[in-house]
């Protein structure tokens, strides 16, 4: 935020003379902004380098249009996330290609210095990718990893780098299949809602099992649902009513549309009190926006969530096509669901995007990703004002944090 200054620039209409008494009032202000204005760290992975390469760049642009420079960003190799505390002044940096994370910090000139590290190594993890939400912050003492390799969550302590603790979960763990958490949880008084998906080892396909991992914070007690009537449930929005509302995403509705024989995408409730699935809850995703390929559901305003849906004619699916590149591809609308009444609406001023979505929280919006055709680049948008677009970057940004 701007500070104070004594003397305001001043309106239109005054003298020459007095203004030149000022001049430079508005260059004052400018270079204060960038001194104490919202600073950004927007990780980005270039997965057509080969080797992949990622950048962690620093910028106080995320709210207006423009085009990031991965001059002077941070270097890191293979697939790599930028996670923290908002607005803390850290940034902890993290690889598919290890199980270190390195903490660096904001210094005076704007810029990040490494801060020390931490290994998750010897709890038998050995690469730290996936998404952002894989690493849970409660307090600037302690956060959470989890892991779906190992059917983990690993503890640590974020000021200290140390780890301070496990907690297995061997009740995720189906034979021939991958575990992955969600991009998205949702946060309800203490505990931490962490949606999970199962996928099989190989080949193209989802396994028909829903689940959530729901771990308090102030105890570390974990409990795990599982539901068997649905499949790849890793989207969540919390409803007006309390519950939790759990759906398939983009790509397992994707795979749907490719494999007849896969789970249908659907719409699931949990409850937070019970830590249970709704047994009586069951609502079909497609028949909610009146058929075709629907997947996903981001939370929107409160009450509501944006479910996708695939426009083939800006998106057609031939034969061959992979689900992966369907869901990371544009031409997905958006509908607004309401959860109370389970209506949906085409937000038809909203342009079709990719249909992997990850939300992030600037200092006065919430924005979305949209992926570029070949995994080419990164555009965020304001998520309302029409989808408007704010700033592109190289490769596929699954990573934001407000440094300051």
């Amino acid at each position: 935020m701007k500070s104070p200054v004594a003397l305001p620039c001043l309106r239109p209409g005054i003298t020459l003379l007095t203004l030149a008494l000022f001049t430079g009032c508005g260059d004052s202000e400018e270079k204060d902004a960038d001194e104490n204005g919202p600073l950004y760290a927007i990780t980005t992975q270039l997965l057509v380098a080969d080797p992949v390469e990622s950048y962690v760049v620093v910028t106080p642009q995320a709210e207006q249009t423009a085009s990031l420079s991965l001059d002077g960003a941070i270097k890191v190799s293979g697939r790599a996330l930028g996670v923290g505390i908002p607005r803390s002044g850290s940034i902890y940096v993290v690889s598919d290609e290890s199980a270190t994370v390195t903490r660096y910090r904001l210094n005076s000139a704007g810029s990040l210095e490494p801060a020390g590290t931490v290994s998750f190594a010897n709890q038998g993890v050995t690469s730290l990718g996936e998404y952002q939400a894989n690493f849970q912050f409660v307090s600037e003492t302690k956060a959470y990893f989890f892991d779906g390799a190992t059917a983990q969550i690993v503890i640590w302590n974020p000021t200290e780098m140390t780890v301070t603790g496990t907690v297995p979960l061997p009740g995720l763990v189906i034979p021939d299949t991958i575990l992955a958490f969600s991009g998205a949880v949702v946060h309800v008084g203490s505990q931490i809602i962490m949606p999970v998906g199962w996928r099989p080892v190989s080949g193209v396909g989802i396994t028909k099992k829903a689940g959530v991992v729901s771990i308090d914070t102030a105890t570390d007690a974990v409990s795990i649902a599982t539901d068997d009537r649905c499949g790849y449930t890793h989207d969540a929005a919390l409803g007006l009513d309390g519950k939790v509302y759990i759906a398939t995403e983009a790509y397992g509705a994707a795979v749907r549309r490719v494999q007849e024989t896969a789970p249908e995408p659907c719409l699931l409730k949990f409850d937070p009190q019970t830590r249970a699935f709704d047994p009586t809850f069951y609502r079909s995703l497609a028949d909610l926006v009146g058929g075709g390929t629907a997947g996903a559901l981001i939370p929107g305003a409160q009450g509501t969530a944006y479910v996708r849906v695939l426009d083939e004619s800006i998106a057609p699916v031939l034969e061959g096509t992979h689900p992966r590149t369907m869901a990371s591809g544009t031409g997905w609308q958006w509908w607004e669901l309401k959860l109370d009444t389970l209506t949906a609406t085409r937000k038809t001023d909203f342009p079709s995007t990719s249909g992997s979505v990850f939300l992030f929280e600037s200092e006065n919006q919430t924005l979305y990703t949209e992926f570029g055709a070949g995994a080419a680049s990164t555009t965020l948008h304001v998520l309302g004002q029409s989808g408007k677009p704010t700033v592109t970057t190289q490769g596929l940004s699954f990573s934001f944090v407000q440094l300051r």
